[in-house]
């Protein structure tokens, strides 16, 4: 299992502190920053920005030579499939080969309206995902690419340079795995997340995903959690933590008396090692609200958390 950070980068997280994040991970092990791919605070708080994800990302990389980086997850409804593609390949030249695409149906409306972005019923936005998931894999593939679709139509495309990673950078999907996205991920994606599912859900959507890989004649892709965990080096430190967290977002108050746990992981060769991830692993995405919170992100990987080889 992989404990990896995530950043809800809509909460006002500034360059200097994406900065400071990523070196945090880097010099503690952590094997893998992702950031949250949103153009408004979702608490509606107009104080708090958000730098664009990709170009983030990009910048991240060539500050960086070992941390893998990636969006859970982008929605389709922000960009055209062929500027994702476009993007993601142009990271992945920076990073030398150390990022991953988070693709999903996007839901929050309000940004969409803020930005002037439509926001089609769920219904097309899955029509949407399914075509962006093919265009951007037949972009990153080798020679020529046609595709007429509801949505998008490419003639002749072939996108240069392709990416660094062969056959392509690792995809992800994010979403709840009903039917017609677990058959989505079956067919295109390398990993399935899901963010704040309890336990009793969360196996139900990896059991749906599973059984759709199955059907579709392959072996199981690997599932992970996105949740939010609190670290500390003792009882005390963690209670600091949760009152820090507890100041900048009063709603999760709550969490101050109930501060204690444990965390730790196994190291998992796949992404950036040379044996491929298999069905049964899971991959748990860290959100931390506390951006300046680097000794915490120190606390949670060391000495637990090896360095990914």
């Amino acid at each position: 299992m992989d404990l990896c950070l995530m950043i809800e980068g809509q909460d006002g997280v500034t360059w200097p502190q994406w900065l400071a994040l990523a070196q945090a991970c880097e010099a503690s092990g952590v094997p893998a920053l992702f950031r949250s791919d949103h153009q408004l605070n979702l608490s509606g708080r107009s104080d708090r920005g958000s730098l664009d994800a990709w170009t983030t990302l990009t910048a991240l990389a060539a500050h960086t030579s070992t941390l893998r980086l990636g969006t859970l997850v982008s929605p389709v409804t922000f960009r055209h499939p062929s500027d994702v593609a476009k993007m993601v390949a142009a990271a992945d030249h920076v990073s030398g080969g150390r990022v991953e695409l988070g693709l999903g149906a996007g839901w929050h409306e309000r940004e969409h309206a803020a930005y002037g972005f439509p926001f089609p019923p769920l219904k097309a936005r899955m029509s949407m995902l399914a075509e962006q998931l093919e265009i951007v894999h037949g972009q990153w593939a080798d020679g020529a690419f046609s595709f007429a679709g509801e949505h998008y139509v490419l003639e002749d495309l072939d996108a240069q340079p392709k990416p660094v990673q062969r056959p392509h950078p690792p995809l992800l999907m994010g979403g709840k795995a009903g039917p017609r996205g677990a058959a989505l991920a079956a067919r295109w994606a390398d990993e399935y997340n899901t963010p704040f599912a309890p336990l009793a859900d969360l196996l139900a959507m990896k059991h749906r995903v599973a059984a759709a890989c199955e059907a579709a004649g392959r072996e199981p892709i690997p599932f992970s959690l996105m949740t939010g965990v609190l670290a500390g080096r003792d009882r005390a430190e963690l209670r600091d933590r949760a009152r820090l967290l507890a100041e900048h977002n009063s709603e999760v108050r709550w969490l101050i008396p109930w501060a204690r746990g444990v965390v730790g992981r196994q190291r998992r060769p796949g992404r950036g090692g040379s044996e491929p991830p298999r069905g049964d692993e899971c991959h748990l995405d860290r959100a931390y609200r506390g951006r300046d919170d680097t000794r915490g992100r120190q606390a949670a990987s060391h000495p637990l958390l090896p360095s990914r080889r």
